[in-house]
Order: structure tokens, then sequence, then C-alpha cells
């Protein structure tokens, strides 16, 4: 008898996400793992036998919520069956009484899943950009520090389906353009560092393959504080709109994601090669060449210009675009635009130069 379905939908989200680090660890740079494998000579006769690499180490990334804890759980199950090393990161924020004790919990219930290594790293959260903006900072920079440290292939993290459907959500609410209703990315970060296996899974898989294995869950209160956006979100918004919509808004929401993203980058795309063809000698934009753009195209390469100049991007919004792009679309000799970072746009004889003030 196989494994219930919920346990059996996690351990084949992992799988896959395995084959693809395998795969991309296997395969030489630029070259297909097919025409890799045809450009290996048939007979070969070696002087001596290579010493063979090390295993691949794939941290998860686990709160001790149910979603990371089910993450955990396939990953202990699938990795040793694909020759892959796998351990665990818990990170403490230090916002709430005991966590340090609660992180202990979690790096002993790692390890008693066969995990190796485990950690528990505390981190100082900031105020920056607000608290759970400030919180994500963090927890990533912890992250990133541990997978270097232990020379990680990768690290998994438990976002499943209905956090997906929020992200978009929020970015809906925020009037931000397509790249932001993409949501969150299956690969990300640096190399493609971070993995999100479960982008297809909802959170009540996640919850039921915890129970029917007796993996014990921590709930974090935060994540029912209505003081908190998401939180909001999730148990008075995502509900209201079932209710009015009729079920499968959350499903909607995660393949307008994909749909949006696909969008996205294309059109980054797009951008990246029209650039070179608006730049000139001197590396100004040409306002003649912009202007024929069409705006998603243009505002891209004023964007990637602005962050180029030493604009933060975090706090680079379309409001601040929009004022850049009327230099070009709506010119009536206004003056420079000032852009986050002390970055300063300006038009100057039919040339749009963007640089540090």
């Amino acid at each position: 008898m196989g494994p219930h379905p919920a346990v059996a939908a996690i351990r084949l989200a992992v799988r896959r996400v395995l084959h693809d680090i395998l795969t991309e660890l296997n395969t030489p740079a630029g070259i297909p793992a097919t025409a890799a494998a045809a450009a290996t000579p048939v007979e070969r006769t070696p002087e001596r036998t290579p010493e063979r690499p090390p295993s691949p180490l794939v941290l998860v990334a686990c709160s001790g919520g149910a979603d990371s804890m089910a993450l955990a759980s396939a990953l202990a199950f699938e990795a040793p069956r694909l020759g892959v090393r796998a351990g665990g990161v818990t990170v403490d924020h230090g916002l709430q009484t005991g966590s340090d004790l609660r992180a202990e919990e979690v790096v002993l219930r790692l390890r008693e899943l066969g995990l190796d290594p485990v950690e528990s790293t505390a981190v100082s959260v900031g105020r920056a950009g607000g608290p759970e903006a400030a919180a994500r900072d963090a927890r990533y920079a912890a992250l990133d520090a541990a997978a270097t440290r232990h020379g990680a292939a990768a690290v998994l993290l438990g976002h499943t389906r209905d956090d997906q459907a929020e992200t978009v959500l929020l970015g809906l609410a925020r009037g931000s353009g397509i790249r932001s209703l993409s949501g969150m990315a299956a690969v990300s970060g640096a190399g493609g560092r971070y993995r999100r296996p479960f982008l297809q899974v909802d959170r009540q898989t996640a919850r039921k393959a915890c129970m029917v294995q007796s993996l014990p869950v921590w709930d974090d209160p935060h994540n029912v504080d209505p003081a908190y956006t998401r939180s909001r979100l999730r148990h008075e918004g995502l509900p209201a709109l079932e209710k009015a919509l009729g079920k499968g808004v959350v499903e909607a929401l995660a393949r307008t994601a994909q749909l949006s993203r696909d969008d996205a980058d294309a059109l980054d795309t797009w951008a990246r090669q029209a650039e070179a063809g608006v730049r000139d000698a001197t590396g100004g934009l040409e306002c003649a060449g912009l202007y024929a753009l069409p705006p998603a195209v243009r505002r891209r390469i004023l964007r990637r210009a602005a962050i180029e100049a030493g604009a933060p991007a975090g706090a680079l919004f379309a409001r601040h675009l929009e004022e850049v792009d009327r230099l070009i679309t709506g010119w009536r000799g206004q003056g420079a635009i000032n852009l986050p970072g002390k970055v300063v746009a300006r038009r100057q004889g039919g040339r749009l130069v963007i640089r540090q003030g």
C-alpha cells in the first residue's frame, strides 16, 4: 500500500525539484544534457579513476510550521534515494518570547528526520520597509549565509499555492505592474539558489501530510494577527473573494501568476535587446528611439537605467518611472526628476541622462 495521497503529492513535488538540481549540476554550462552525453567519447581509457565528487547538499528552510515541516519530511525521504545530502536551517527572528527555545525544538525535529547538517541562526530584524519586509530581508540574508557556509547547491522554501495567491493579490492592491502580479518564482536568488517545490501544492495538502505522518507543527501567531496585511488577506480577504466568486479563486490566482511571469520574462528580454539600440556612444539614452518603443518596454529600460545609476530597486516605484517617462513622451521643457538613491534623470538635447546627482 502506497503513502497517503497528501504525502505522495509533497514527495513528488520535492523529487521533481531535486531532479532539476541534479540535472543542472551534472550538465556543462550552456550545453544541454543530451548534447553533453553525445559529446562524451564512448571508449575511454583513463590512467586512473577520477575521485567521485561529493554528493550535493540541499537545505530546507524550516520555521516549524506545517508547510516547511512537510517540505522537510519530503526532502528527508527523497534526498537519499537520489544521492543528495539533506540539511536544514531555521531562522530565529527574535520577535516573540521564547523564539530561541522554539528554534531549538525545530532543530531537534529536523535531526529526528535524519537531516544533517542542521542549524538555528538568530537574526536582528530592522524596521526598513515595515515589519514584514524587514523580517523577510533578515531571513534571506541568514539563509544566504548558511547556504554559503555549508556549500549548499540549493535552499528549499515551503511557499504553497495559497501563498502565491496572496502574493498576487498584494501586488494587485499596490497597483504594481505585471512583474509583481507574477508572484513568487519557482527558482530565484543568485544562481537559482532558492527553490519552491510547493507552488502547485495547496496549504491543506501540506498540513494533511504532517498530520498523517504524526509530525508536530507550530502555528505562528503572527499568521493570525490582523496587524499584518498578509494575515488579514489570508483570513478575511481570500475567504470573502471565494464567497463572492466561488471556489477556485486560489487556483486561478496561482495560474495568473504563472501567465504573468511568462509575459514579464518576454518583455524583459525585449527590453534588454531594445536597450542597445537606444544607447548612444556616451551611454545616454536617445529620446527619439525610446519614444518609438511600446510603453511597457520603454519603462523597463528606464527602470534598468535608474537602478544601474544607483537607485535602490525596492524604493523605485511606478510613479517615479511615470515622471521620467514624461521627459520622453510629454516633453514641455520640465526640469530634472529626482529619484531614490540621489539619482537624477534629465533631458539634454534629445538625450535622457540618468546618473547620480
